[in-house]
């Protein structure tokens, strides 16, 4: 079976009941995939209007990001760019954000990764605004444990350098963060572990909502997140090549 470049196969691999079976994702380049993350992300929530980038680092050193003119449900392969380490556009036809720079630093100052995505979610954003940390209520809010750094200083957008540094050392060696009056941030090391955060983040974040809206739930205890979050490093067995198949039936363009 074909290994799909910027994904952590060896789980679905592993768990395949036919080494011949049909591909659970057709052969796609690069760009698409990071296309296709954009809209699978835009549908679980992060979806505020032209706000949000996700760069995804090469084997070269060149980083991919979407463009910051067009909204991430309308994105396709060849309208995402290829950038340098110093954000120079080498290769596209749009722009890229203005907060540009954080994606650079975490970049830089993380070898560890390589997926950055940033966006103003909107329940993980509630929590962002309200400055805490919401609980873990149920098992689906846990596939991804560890710490969720609070960085709880509003410094404006993140197009300086002073700016996104503060940002860089606040998420510190921690997989993801919500910003204060902001938005949302996380790292990972491929595409499918980037997609178990994100929504992960966000089904966490709506269903404390709910719960303190009525008062009576109960947060799991620490010990039992730890168990369930050991889905994290490999990201969930076949939960990206399902949500992508839906992505590409609703739109096979986003390839082209």
């Amino acid at each position: 079976m074909k290994r799909y470049e910027g994904l952590n196969q060896d789980i679905v691999d592993q768990l395949a009941p036919n080494p011949g079976r049909k591909p659970l994702l057709p052969s796609m380049s690069h760009r698409a995939r990071v296309a296709l993350l954009c809209r699978m992300l835009h549908r679980e929530g992060w979806d505020e209007h032209i706000a949000g980038h996700i760069t995804v680092r090469q084997e070269d050193g060149t980083i991919l990001v979407n463009p910051w003119e067009l909204a991430w449900d309308e994105l396709t392969a060849s309208d995402i760019l290829r950038i340098d380490r110093d954000g120079k556009i080498l290769e596209g036809e749009w722009n890229t954000t203005p907060a540009i720079g954080l994606h650079l630093q975490l970049h830089a100052h993380r070898p560890d990764i390589h997926v950055v995505i940033h966006n103003h979610p909107q329940w993980s954003g509630i929590w962002a605004n309200l400055q805490r940390i919401p609980p873990v209520y149920d098992q689906t809010s846990a596939l991804v444990d560890g710490e969720l750094v609070l960085y709880d200083e509003y410094e404006g957008q993140f197009n300086d350098d002073a700016t996104t540094m503060a940002a860089v050392k606040a998420l510190g060696d921690a997989k993801w963060a919500l910003l204060a009056n902001h938005g949302a941030l996380i790292v990972a090391r491929d595409l499918r572990q980037a997609h178990l955060r994100a929504i992960t983040l966000e089904w966490r974040c709506k269903r404390a909502w709910y719960m303190e809206a009525l008062g009576k739930g109960v947060a799991l205890p620490a010990e039992e997140v730890a168990k369930i979050g050991a889905a994290d490093p490999n990201g969930f067995p076949f939960l990206f090549e399902a949500m992508a198949r839906r992505e590409l039936r609703a739109d096979p363009t986003i390839l082209d």
